[in-house]
């Protein structure tokens, strides 16, 4: 049960992380993962107690939802740059994160939501740990494979608006709309990540979603390496399990990450994997 638990974990943050992912790929720190995922958990979840079960719909809208809330939002935050954009999605977090807590009629305020049924596929209900597990990782699965592709599509145009966007406008890259792209694509995995926890939970509660999960997002994303897509793999799975393994000792997690993230900062760039890439270019030129 504890290792299904970890698993599912893992899971959820892998997605959170590739939504962080996608933002860094262009320069940008971005806080907004977890409105994005209170968006879509909650929208599975209303959609279920109205007796939308089937698994493929709520997948579906969990992605759907927060992408477009993210199209007009992306209009507005994606003109800023630097430290305004940090401290903006920063802020959008939060006054979602009072939003969940001040409409009870819609979200349950500070009870959040529980009891709804379990998503369904045909006739088969998906409410066992085993078949929790197997959803998130589809979800995942399909999370990567977005990221996969709209990475490979647009490596070049990230890859210019990272190194320089001022320099790639006045080259006649068409800047926003790439920005804009990879903003509701981030927001669409984000959303999935959002359901993923809520099913996992068997409730959606404000809590959840606060600026301290954005920070742990972003913490998987650079300690794993923002440089690949394994970065986030690696290190959602390393962080998360060390933290799970911690026990009673699980306050301590935030000091691990602060101490790594200064350990990737001086000595390590690249992360996880960018070190480990390293050290067998290392080996082979020798």
């Amino acid at each position: 049960m504890l290792v299904s638990s970890i698993a599912n974990q893992v899971l959820i943050g892998v997605m959170a992380s590739l939504s962080v992912f996608i933002m860094l790929r262009m320069d940008l720190l971005s806080f907004a993962t977890p409105a994005f995922m209170a968006i879509g958990g909650y929208t599975a979840v209303l959609l279920a107690m109205q007796g939308a079960t089937n698994v493929l719909l709520l997948v579906a809208a969990s992605f759907v939802v927060p992408a477009l809330v993210a199209m007009p939002l992306g209009a507005l935050v994606l003109r800023l740059r630097g430290t305004y954009f940090v401290l903006v999605t920063f802020v959008l977090t939060e006054i979602l994160h009072l939003l969940l807590f001040m409409t009870p009629g819609l979200t349950g305020g500070s009870d959040g939501l529980a009891g709804f049924p379990a998503p369904t596929l045909f006739t088969m209900e998906l409410a066992d740990s085993r078949s929790v597990l197997v959803l998130a990782a589809a979800m995942a699965l399909l999370g990567a494979i977005i990221t996969v592709a709209l990475i490979s599509l647009c490596r070049q145009h990230f890859a210019a608006i990272e190194e320089n966007e001022a320099l790639a406008e006045s080259l006649g890259l068409v800047v926003w709309r790439y920005k804009a792209l990879g903003f509701v694509i981030s927001a669409g995995i984000a959303g999935m990540a959002g359901f993923s926890l809520a099913n996992m939970l068997l409730t959606v509660h404000p809590t959840s979603f606060g600026v301290q999960q954005a920070v742990d997002h972003l913490a998987f994303t650079v300690i794993g390496g923002r440089g690949s897509i394994l970065g986030p793999v690696i290190g959602a799975s390393t962080l998360v399990t060390a933290s799970n393994f911690l026990g009673n000792q699980g306050q301590y997690a935030q000091g691990l990450f602060g101490l790594l993230l200064v350990i990737v900062a001086l000595v390590a760039r690249g992360g996880i994997v960018g070190a480990v890439a390293a050290l067998f270019r290392r080996r082979r030129g020798r």
